[in-house]
């Protein structure tokens, strides 16, 4: 039996959903997915600042295969995890709840698919450090007279 559905070829709006740029997060929810080939942590932040984009959600993946482990272990250096878990080579799901730090993302197109990328992570506190300058040249603006 055939079904006329209306809308259903129409381009979907999922990448314009996704946020690209760097954000204050805080890891909602993280689980390791045992892939045969690639095995995967699947993550998913909650933005903290901007402020215009608190509450929003970010997702996605840092591989745990020998090439990509750098990028993992930049991860949780950056966000603060436990320094005794992670000599002991392991990634407590429950541990890493909470933590915070600074994300990049950015996004890539393959084909018709949207994928969010996790491009680069820096300690919370960096956050502040970046924050502070900005927040002064608000309210001290610099006026440029060509001299």
């Amino acid at each position: 039996m055939k079904r006329h559905v209306p809308g259903l070829y129409l381009e979907r709006t999922d990448g314009d959903r996704l946020l690209e740029g760097s954000f204050l997060v805080q890891i909602e929810r993280a689980f390791y997915c045992h892939h045969p080939h690639k095995p995967f942590l699947d993550v998913r932040f909650s933005v903290l600042s901007p402020q215009q984009l608190l509450g929003q959600r970010v997702s996605g993946r840092l591989y745990c295969t020998r090439k990509a482990m750098w990028k993992l272990n930049w991860f949780l250096r950056d966000f603060g995890y436990d320094a005794d878990l992670f000599e002991r080579d392991e990634v407590d799901e429950k541990a890493l709840l909470g933590l915070r730090g600074v994300l990049r993302t950015s996004r890539s197109i393959w084909g018709r698919r949207v994928f969010q990328n996790l491009e680069a992570f820096a300690p919370a506190g960096e956050w502040e450090q970046a924050e502070s300058p900005r927040k002064l040249n608000e309210q001290n603006p610099v006026i440029d007279v060509g001299l």
